[in-house]
């Protein structure tokens, strides 16, 4: 799971984002901020993976934000100035990429896979070949290595079928080996409980949402 935080001051625009890429598979929002100094104290506090910033913040620019974060995470900068000279000042501020805020969300998406992968897209327009290789989620090993009657068990969960009898019966299989089932569930997924298997589930497309 890519570990992203995500920093712009328009809020609906933030939300927007943030709940757009939380819900896909291999993608957690683990913080936002709405101003550049915010961003500086979520990178630090939730220690993400990728940080896509909007350039244009007050309190601290993106660029300010970065620089003042010294080692940051690789960054991709968003803004509505999609100019040469605001990549210039990105890229000497260290981001890996570069993009218009009109971009479309799977591009967006492509970019945090990218980003995350060690890629440097900055100096390519939208990073479109770079890119295009990283379209596809990538699942954390655990959650690719779920069975299909695993798969099928996280699916009543999200349908609020909970107790071991009931899944038992809906599977038609022992109550033993439901919880056999729900062990692995929890090992692939490094999760606890059921709530947590339910929320996991419908974030890996598995059941309803």
């Amino acid at each position: 799971m890519i570990r992203v935080v995500i920093a712009d001051d328009h809020q609906l625009l933030l939300e927007g984002i943030s709940q757009a890429l939380d819900l896909l598979p291999d993608i957690s929002v683990v913080a936002t901020a709405q101003d550049g100094e915010g961003l500086v104290s979520a990178v630090t506090s939730a220690t993400p993976d990728v940080i896509v910033i909007d350039q244009e913040m007050p309190k601290l620019t993106g660029v300010g934000a970065l620089k003042k974060l010294g080692s940051p995470p690789p960054a991709i900068i968003v803004t509505m100035h999609a100019d040469e000279e605001h990549r210039s000042q990105a890229e000497a501020a260290g981001a890996v990429g570069f993009l218009s805020k009109s971009a479309p969300l799977p591009t967006l998406a492509s970019a945090v896979r990218a980003a995350a992968a060690g890629e440097v897209f900055i100096e390519q327009v939208g990073g479109t070949s770079i890119l295009d290789d990283y379209q596809e989620a990538k699942l954390d090993p655990g959650a690719a290595a779920l069975t299909a009657r695993e798969r099928e068990l996280l699916g009543l969960l999200t349908q609020g079928v909970s107790s071991t009898e009931e899944l038992a019966d809906r599977l038609y299989i022992s109550q033993k080996t439901v919880k056999n089932h729900l062990a692995s569930i929890y090992e692939k997924l490094a999760i606890s409980d059921r709530a947590q298997a339910a929320v996991e589930a419908i974030r890996l497309g598995i059941g309803k949402r």
